[in-house]
């Protein structure tokens, strides 16, 4: 199974002024495919090509289904990562590091990734080019830009299939890929291949379902030009004293790595990075793990929106490159996928943006508990528990 990991990325990336405008979504779906070909074609489009391009688009109910059960992103930061990585994935990983030692050597010395980060993004996105989905991509696309929940994201995305067809680069008939209209290895949108894709492997054309090589120097272009900074770490595990200011935890908060070492923040693996900013993050609280966060920690929001998959992808590169397993520790019970939506319908009765009511504990979901607890007197460490949401 692949998880669907990059529904939400890189939603901030707009197409040039000259491009095509957002048109209104839903409706009959024969008038939206006419509408967007229209604007297509008043955009500089091929007219010959956009006809044969939306001719054979058609709605596929079975991307909508997927697109609304997501329920995996509602497990707690260490079921997920354990239920993601195994010993298996590991040892594979690190034969891949091997077989593509010279890629990931070019990774490096081009765009300043870290190989680990990118075999993370590869096992998790295709497990290593296994699994790269076999939804017609058009239609996936298609059919994410006519549905109301992001246009704004997809419908670029159509209008760049449409002009990756316009390159003979993509058949809207046989190419096929995850459900929200990824292709490949690393699973890139239309547009994320048109502005980033590489021919790694010098044959002329970027294959990124075919060529591991195209597929990761494509996924690190990306990477860098999302502002990863070249030979910096990314996550570290630390330990931390029993009289941590739990408040000071979370991506709200940076500081420079010494005041944090003055806090009493030590590493379980190696040193800290001294001379960087970081955050401190506690996925399950105060009771469980914790890292300290650098700034290459957030450009992985670019590339996905959900807390629990970045904290597990950035972990997950650190064990490739030869971190211990993470300890545990002991958290707090947390709460239930029905349970969280309990709580977050009560956060937004009381005024809280947390986004979607779906059970996933997000940014939003978290910034509204730390408030909560910094009201009720609870220690302040953003996650949620049957004490807190008993206690509202």
């Amino acid at each position: 199974m692949r998880p669907t990991f990059l529904a939400a990325a890189l939603a901030a990336l707009t197409l040039p002024a000259t491009a095509y405008a957002q048109s209104a979504c839903g409706g009959d779906f024969s008038s939206f495919i006419a509408d967007a070909k229209a604007e297509a074609v008043a955009g500089g489009a091929d007219p010959a090509k956009a006809d044969r391009f939306f001719a054979g688009l058609r709605q596929d109910p079975a991307v909508l289904r997927a697109d609304q059960a997501q329920g995996v992103f509602q497990k707690p930061f260490i079921e997920f990562s354990r239920h993601l990585i195994s010993e298996n994935r590991i040892n594979r990983g690190r034969a891949n590091g091997e077989k593509y030692d010279a890629v990931f050597d070019r990774v490096e010395s081009e765009y300043g990734v870290s190989r680990g980060v990118l075999l993370a993004f590869w096992a998790f996105e295709t497990d290593y080019g296994a699994i790269q989905g076999d939804f017609n991509t058009a239609n996936a696309l298609a059919t994410l830009a006519h549905d109301c929940r992001r246009p704004e994201l997809f419908r670029p995305q159509l209008f760049a299939a449409l002009e990756l067809f316009e390159r003979g680069e993509f058949d809207p008939a046989t190419t096929t890929g995850a459900w929200a209209g990824e292709i490949g290895m690393v699973q890139m949108l239309p547009r994320d291949i048109i502005e980033n894709g590489v021919d790694g492997d010098g044959d002329g054309e970027v294959s990124l379902k075919t060529s591991a090589p195209d597929a990761l120097l494509s996924g690190a272009k990306m990477l860098q030009s999302l502002g990863w900074r070249a030979g910096e770490p990314w996550l570290t595990e630390v330990s931390l004293p029993q009289d941590f200011d739990w408040s000071q935890s979370g991506l709200e908060t940076t500081k420079p790595v010494s005041e944090w070492q003055a806090m009493g923040v030590s590493p379980r693996n190696g040193p800290l990075a001294e001379g960087l900013t970081a955050s401190v993050l506690l996925p399950q609280g105060r009771g469980g793990p914790a890292f300290i966060a650098y700034p290459n920690f957030r450009v992985y929001f670019e590339w996905n929106q959900s807390f629990t998959y970045v904290m597990t992808a950035a972990y997950f590169a650190t064990r490739l490159e030869g971190a211990q397993i993470f300890d545990a520790g002991n958290p707090q019970p947390g709460l239930s996928g029905d349970a969280m939506k309990t709580l977050q319908r009560k956060l937004q009765s009381m005024g809280y943006d947390v986004g979607d009511v779906d059970g996933i504990l997000g940014s939003g979901t978290r910034a509204a508990v730390r408030s909560e607890q910094a009201r009720l007197g609870l220690p302040i460490d953003g996650w949620p528990t049957p004490d807190l949401l008993n206690q509202l």
